[in-house]
């Protein structure tokens, strides 16, 4: 009985101590090392306005991606977060052609059919009435089998620029109530 008890007793310290040796000893460093154009890409996507009114620059962050042609899936205004998306059918009339012709030699020709753009903004307010935006895009294609093809962010400084500039006049818009 002893002997069991003992037995027992040493093969569950086996098994942890096996255990522990087979985990992972955590996140790998260069998973948390910031490359130089992640630097980069937070410059472009951040712009500090002038305002003391978190609430307002959510409201006129909002309205403008409505009126960019996106639709609020997430908001959270006591976060800051905002999360939109903008669907598009992007299926060409040649594909379709193409499809309908190699569909007659049994070959199976696939090509993208639908888009989703996402944008993500996160406010977080700063000293002395300031406000930093950050918003990023992302681009994800999918084809006929509706599989992703197309999963990738999107760095264009046209499209910031174009962004922030957009968003200061509607901050200016909305907080004289124009």
């Amino acid at each position: 009985m002893r002997f069991r008890k003992l037995f027992g007793i040493s093969l569950g310290l086996i098994l942890v101590f096996f255990a522990i040796l087979g985990c992972q000893k955590g996140i790998p460093r260069e998973a948390l090392m910031f490359t130089p154009e992640s630097l980069a890409d937070r410059q472009l996507q951040t712009r500090v306005f002038e305002t003391n009114n978190e609430n307002k620059l959510l409201e006129a962050a909002a309205a403008l991606l409505q009126d960019l042609g996106f639709t609020i899936d997430e908001s959270e205004v006591k976060c800051g977060v905002i999360v939109c998306s903008k669907d598009r059918n992007v299926t060409e009339f040649y594909d379709v052609g193409l499809s309908i012709v190699a569909s007659l030699f049994f070959i199976d020709y696939e090509y993208a059919t639908r888009q989703k753009v996402m944008a993500s903004l996160v406010t977080r307010p700063l000293v002395k009435n300031r406000i930093a935006v950050r918003i990023s895009f992302q681009h994800l294609v999918w084809d006929t089998k509706k599989d992703l093809i197309k999963n990738e962010r999107i760095n264009e400084p046209e499209i910031y620029q174009e962004f922030f500039s957009k968003l200061s006049k509607s901050v200016f818009l909305t907080a004289h109530e124009i």
